[in-house]
């Protein structure tokens, strides 16, 4: 073993092999027998491609480069395509990221377009695709612009004529739903066809904050009539809806605190675990009821965990193997479930559980190791003390290396880590961007501070009014409580962060002494700009709740931005940003820089064309995270090997 200088490890986990890892699987389903998913290639410009498992358990990529599997609907997307079998013949419509048109794909043949282009502002978007091939549609969500403003939109749900007839023409697309909420997700169908389920809700607030769960009858003619509302409001969350296969209405709701499950209106196994989640983007899904009555379910404090719920004996029976947590795109046929899984030493894959069996195995996706396992960071779940005595989660990741040690007179440096959303958490996975910095002997903590989600509607409340106060407290928290506790150095602190987490990162280089530098990447800065018209629809009323009514305390949208106490900012940055981001947009970023302009604060701001709100390209990310490790190593007096020079300027 060893002796060298934390930050000076030698690793084999160099950027290029953190950014081909990067990413994970989604949008599982089935089409026919066999399972497809949406997967990740960072080395072709950052595209998803659809993944085909044949029955002998071969995979192929269904769609070429440059096919990218992917929507833009309220710019954080969802689901993008959905597939049958006829005959055994699969049948697949899906998005286009280009053109942002559905498609109509059979294997072999050609793809047809199923919608047309608009000329009018971003245009037509389409999501959470259900095929009804014995209608001859695919029933949707439908985003469409009606001006040049980012919320000059509407959404609503629409069929989509399978024959390719809408394909040039806007009219020949029919409007199910009849647009009286600003938000809606994708139809869920009654098993006879006689009724659909789905979702609204509308600004200020946010899919956890409240929606509507609304049902429909189906007439004959295919047109939804008598929309009521069946549950939800604006102080219930209903994250997801669906029938079981004796037709009754099953949903997850935060009435009590807590995601659980209601059928019909009553509840189903009462616990306080989390049953459902944050709806950032439309289709996820938590639950997926069997044909045997069972469902399938993602529950838990912290990580969900897959199980099978017995909903008469509120038993539930987790799927056994390596993985610690699952993303929340389940889909069950039969009495089969796949689910996206991962761990603390693999990355997400494909799993496949036989409800029958219990037996759970991988089937796509199947994670290898880039590198020597060894080498992998070995996290510890911790919650902490936090301000007024309130926990804060966290997951910490000290320095591992299988052949070095740090010196015994030091104590390494680490790195907060805050998530993005702020409505989200860290997922306990295995992350080769984390094992980038703790293989060379840096530290790195991913904090759930408060309002994060996965504990209860009463954590996630915390953040109410009180972002870039409460979230910079927690993160603070735990940074100091690992210098007190001898586990990381007082003065080798950095803190990082992307989007919100951005947000997080740059209030407490602002307004805290803690860190000796920050990674800010893609972030929100300036509330004054960002809820007004600089930012997409979908959250452009979040701050109502974050910071607080704007038309009542408009002056805390000021105090609280990063933007305004630049001057306050005295340590070395790294700023990274995406040039085509509409969420978070680069003028946020300019603002920033311009107010510290003359200051002498040494920083880099890097932008990345065709990049928007997070880092799709591997180019792109290898020199995001080499960028970050040359800041901390001219900040923290480190020289890790092989790693560029960033230039700082003031």
């Amino acid at each position: 073993m060893r002796t060298l200088a934390y930050g000076e490890w030698p690793s084999p986990i160099d950027a290029a092999t953190a950014a081909a890892h990067d990413g994970s699987p989604e949008s599982v389903g089935f089409v026919g027998d066999e399972v497809w998913w949406t997967e990740p290639r960072p080395a072709e410009a950052g595209r998803r491609t659809l993944v085909r498992r044949h029955a002998d358990g071969t995979e192929e990529p269904v769609l070429p480069a440059p096919w990218n599997v992917r929507t833009r609907v309220i710019e954080y997307g969802g689901r993008p395509w959905a597939g049958t079998a006829r005959d055994g013949v699969p049948l697949v419509v899906f998005v286009n990221f280009a053109d942002q048109r559905l498609y109509r794909y059979e294997p072999g043949g050609e793809h047809r377009p199923l919608t047309p282009v608009s000329p009018v502002g971003q245009g037509l978007r389409w999501a959470d695709p259900v095929l009804l091939p014995e209608r001859g549609e695919v029933w949707c969500v439908l985003e469409e612009f009606t001006g040049d403003g980012p919320s000059d939109v509407r959404r609503v749900l629409a069929a989509v004529p399978l024959d390719g007839s809408a394909a040039a023409d806007r009219d020949a697309v029919r409007e199910l739903s009849d647009g009286r909420h600003r938000f809606v997700t994708g139809p869920r169908l009654a098993p006879d066809g006689r009724r659909a389920a789905w979702l609204g809700w509308d600004h200020p607030r946010m899919p956890w904050d409240g929606t509507e769960l609304l049902v429909a009858d189906v007439a004959a003619d295919g047109t939804l009539r008598d929309a009521r509302t069946v549950a939800g409001g604006p102080e219930e969350s209903v994250a997801q809806a669906d029938w079981t296969p004796d037709g009754r209405l099953l949903y997850a709701s935060d009435r009590t605190g807590w995601w659980n499950l209601y059928r019909d209106g009553e509840p189903v196994c009462p616990r306080e675990e989390e049953f459902g989640g944050p709806l950032w983007k439309l289709g996820l899904r938590w639950f997926a009821p069997l044909d045997s009555g069972l469902i399938a379910v993602l529950h838990g404090r912290g990580a969900p965990v897959l199980g099978v719920l017995d909903p008469e004996t509120c038993e539930v029976v987790d799927a056994a193997g390596p993985w610690s947590e699952f993303a929340p795109t389940l889909a069950a046929q039969g009495e089969r479930v796949v689910a996206v899984g991962a761990g603390p030493h693999s990355a997400h894959e494909v799993v496949e559980l036989d409800t029958r069996t219990g037996h759970a195995r991988v089937i796509g996706a199947r994670h290898e190791d880039a590198v020597d396992p060894a080498y992998y960071p070995e996290p510890r779940v911790r919650t902490f003390t936090g301000p007024d005595g309130r926990e804060i989660h966290a997951q910490v990741y000290p320095p591992h290396h299988p052949g070095c040690v740090g010196p015994a007179d030091e104590r390494p440096p680490y790195v907060i880590w805050a998530h993005g959303g702020p409505t989200g958490r860290a997922p306990l996975v295995l992350d080769l961007e984390i094992a980038y910095f703790t293989s060379r002997g840096i530290g790195v903590a991913e904090v759930n501070y408060g309002g994060s989600t996965g504990y209860g509607r009463e954590y996630r409340d915390r953040l109410r009014e009180q972002w870039g106060v409460v979230d910079v407290e927690d993160c603070a928290a735990v940074a100091l409580a690992l210098a007190d506790e001898g586990t990381a150095d007082r003065d080798r602190l950095a803190v990082r962060g992307g989007s919100a987490g951005g947000w997080t990162a740059a209030a407490s280089l602002t307004t805290t002494d803690v860190y000796a530098c920050g990674t800010i990447s893609y972030p929100v800065l300036d509330l004054t700009g960002w809820g007004t018209g600089e930012t997409h629809d979908f959250e452009s009323q979040y701050l109502e709740s974050l910071i607080g009514p704007r038309a009542e305390v408009p002056e805390r949208y000021a105090e609280r931005s990063p933007a305004a106490h630049a001057d306050r900012l005295t340590v070395p940055f790294l700023m990274l940003q995406g040039l085509d981001d509409v969420i978070c947009p680069p003028a946020q970023c300019e603002r920033f820089l311009a107010r510290l302009a003359g200051r002498g604060v040494p920083h880099a701001y890097l932008t990345f064309e065709g990049e928007g709100h997070g880092f799709r390209r591997a180019e792109t990310m290898v020199r995001a995270l080499e960028a970050e490790l040359s800041l901390y190593a001219q900040v923290f007096g480190m020289k890790p090997p092989g790693v560029p020079t960033l230039e700082l300027g003031t």
